[in-house]
């Protein structure tokens, strides 16, 4: 039997940048029979771009309300597929906007589209992407980057740093991405997770001979987590446990930068991959994929992702409502 819409959770939708693939995705997914009975939906945009989205796609905002967003001023010069401040500023303030409603508890949980960092920088703001922006609005110190298709799943103990500071790896940290990636999986409905942690360097470290950070650090790390109750083996090869992962051997992966652990995610499964904030108080997933400004306005972008970012939004908040 399907839910009443009172039992059902409320979902805010950012449509993401204006010129970008976001406002066709949103309504592509939410025309989607399968996924639009999931959650109630709100989407947070502006009405005259989604209206011009819906002359290339055919398709009419269905199946949600809609929270207007008229930021983006006149566009009456607007184009899909160009790079542009105004959108920039706009994409940022559909995000502000529903973390808002997710603090607020207007909103169980919320679904970003994509936006672009150079757009966004252009408005005059400086930015490193999605998760910490909206880490600041719910004021969480350490917030962390969980990527997670039906097969696979990873976890970042850092992302948008350089890689030279990424190498300055601390036990602490790991233990907290451990904690958080295990606490994010059993919403998914992983009663105890499999976890696998990468080591840092070539091998593992090779014991010590290809570096030390994995004795140093990340062996403590393993056994700080374990003592906590947590599943989890390691320091694995970066090179190989993704594979094993895949295979059925672990439920998650930690990865110790970005790379390691975007790079096998977009491989194996680019479209079904969807990226998940973690260490905020609120629950945010997102599509693992850009603006694609190549394509924008076209009627050529895959919703498949988003598709499944709703879907792993609607059983999270699900799941949390009977913690």
């Amino acid at each position: 039997m399907p839910h009443s819409i009172d039992q059902l959770p409320t979902i805010a939708l950012t449509m993401g940048d204006p010129a970008g693939v976001g406002p066709e995705i949103v309504l592509k997914a939410l025309a989607d029979p399968e996924v639009a009975p999931l959650a109630n939906w709100i989407v947070v945009g502006d009405s005259r771009i989604l209206e011009m989205a819906g002359r290339s796609t055919g398709l009419k905002l269905a199946s949600a309300l809609l929270h207007d967003v008229l930021t983006l001023g006149d566009a009456g010069d607007f184009s899909f597929g160009r790079l542009d401040a105004r959108c920039g500023q706009a994409a940022v303030e559909y995000v502000r906007i529903a973390t808002g409603m997710c603090v607020m508890r207007e909103a169980d949980a919320m679904v970003t589209a994509p936006l672009n960092k150079e757009a966004v920088t252009l408005s005059g703001r400086p930015f490193s992407g999605h998760t910490e922006y909206i880490a600041e609005l719910c004021g969480a110190a350490e917030s962390r980057m969980l990527l997670a298709s039906e097969r696979l799943a990873t976890v970042h103990v850092s992302t948008h740093v350089p890689l030279r500071h990424a190498c300055d790896v601390s036990t602490h940290r790991i233990v907290h991405t451990i904690e958080l990636g295990d606490k994010a999986m059993r919403l998914l409905g992983f009663e105890q997770p499999r976890v696998a942690v990468c080591g840092l360097n070539p091998h593992a470290g090779e014991h010590g001979l290809f570096g030390d950070e994995e004795q140093k650090f990340i062996v403590p790390a393993i056994h700080a987590a374990r003592a906590k109750g947590i599943e989890c083996s390691g320091p694995h090869a970066g090179d190989t446990v993704f594979l094993q992962a895949w295979r059925g051997a672990y439920d998650l992966v930690v990865a110790m930068y970005h790379d390691q652990g975007h790079i096998p995610m977009k491989l194996l499964d680019f479209e079904g991959t969807v990226n998940i904030s973690l260490g905020i108080p609120i629950i945010r997933t997102s599509v693992d994929h850009g603006t694609a400004f190549d394509i924008a306005g076209k009627n050529q972008a895959d919703p498949r992702s988003m598709k499944q970012a709703m879907r792993m939004a609607a059983r999270m908040a699900a799941a949390r409502r009977h913690l």
